[in-house]
């Protein structure tokens, strides 16, 4: 069977659950008991999450440039667990374009995490996909790298590859970008990776809760807290506009009435270092119910998060090439609203499953 061709931008620690993970579900194979463990999805169409080969990466910092990724996956300033010992991939970090992918308090924190940018020359990034073969670009720029995704999509563009966003930055979920991408006969699917058990989805589905129950809600707060690099770049909080815009409206979508600004805040609240690639999150949530009487939620959730996201970003690769075997173009209106925070189209996540396994099924387009 012909495996998917895809190319990573941005070799941290979700790209080393990524990768790790491929190579895990692949050499576990068809009926090891725990050859699905973990999987929204054993099979997508007829791809498997072990029929993934990486074939192009780009980072920045001079610790994996030049390296292979079966050792950059685990270079630092990496921290998440270990899924898998030794990924078989030889294929050597090509040196990307920085632009505004460092945040300059990166460059300055006294931590082994920090950045440490390469001085080699960028390769001409539409050249090298083109060489590669690659078919899906998957972007995991820190948050805030506006230029910097937005040159990879556009090289993207020229190289005639498909995309999946995992980052804030608004591209499938802007007009101008998907009809860019329309135009080139190209599908993408964002923005904004959701997790599989994360705090957004959480949040979200606790919201359509109180919707669906009559309980009015008031006021709510998410915090979150963790201790890997994308924890440390967001110290930074000229770089979080999008990323809190994304997550307060995913929450925002599953209310009829939204809540005024000043009754909802979501974002990040601090970097532990110890933490490692450990996120906390604290949901609270102030509501009303039966006879006006007051109602109040408070959830922790604690869990590694790069394999949390991982495990839907393999889904979002193996649709993105469903859609390149069907000829599809354009933002994929189900996959995004299922996987991402920010899609074109908000839906409901019951619904927006449903439409997804639909969409797996050739039953609707996008």
């Amino acid at each position: 069977m012909r495996k998917i061709r895809a190319a990573i931008v941005g070799v941290g620690n979700c790209a080393s659950s990524l990768v790790q993970g491929i190579e895990h579900y692949r050499a576990l194979g068809k009926g090891h008991p725990d050859g699905t463990l973990g999987l929204m999805h054993e099979k997508i169409g007829p791809y498997g999450a072990g029929d993934v080969d990486i074939v192009a990466a780009f980072d920045i910092d001079k610790r994996k440039v030049g390296r292979p990724l079966s050792e950059a996956i685990f270079a630092q300033p990496n921290c998440t667990k270990t899924i898998w010992q030794n990924p078989a991939n030889d294929i050597p970090i090509r040196m990307g374009h920085i632009l505004d992918g460092v945040s300059a308090h990166m460059s300055d924190y006294p931590d082994t995490r920090r950045f440490q940018p390469s001085a080699k020359k960028p390769v001409n990034v539409a050249s090298a996909l083109k060489k590669s073969g690659a078919e899906v670009l998957v972007n995991f720029l820190p948050v805030g790298s506006e230029q910097a995704v937005k040159f990879y999509v556009g090289e993207a563009i020229k190289a005639n590859v498909g995309v999946v966003n995992c980052m804030p930055v608004f591209i499938a979920s802007d007009p101008a970008w998907a009809g860019r991408m329309e135009e080139a006969g190209l599908p993408i699917i964002g923005d904004d990776i959701k997790s599989q058990i994360g705090a957004t989805i959480i949040h979200r589905t606790l919201t359509k809760l109180f919707e669906d129950r009559g309980a009015k809600l008031d006021r709510t707060y998410q915090l979150n807290v963790g201790g890997n690099t994308d924890f440390l770049n967001m110290l930074n909080a000229s770089r979080l506009k999008s990323k809190k815009i994304s997550k307060t409206s995913s929450v925002q979508s599953q209310l009829r009435t939204p809540l005024e600004a000043e009754r909802i805040h979501i974002g990040p609240s601090d970097y532990v270092p110890w933490l490692c690639d450990n996120k906390v999150c604290f949901v609270r949530m102030e509501g009303r119910i039966f006879g006006n009487i007051p109602i109040n939620l408070e959830l922790r959730l604690s869990v590694e998060d790069s394999p949390n996201s991982a495990g839907v970003v393999i889904d979002a690769v193996r649709c993105i090439k469903i859609a390149l075997d069907r000829k599809l173009k354009g933002a994929l209106v189900a996959p995004s609203a299922y996987f991402m925070k920010h899609p074109p189209r908000q839906f409901p996540d019951s619904e927006a499953r449903q439409m997804v396994e639909d969409f797996v099924a050739g039953k609707i387009g996008q």
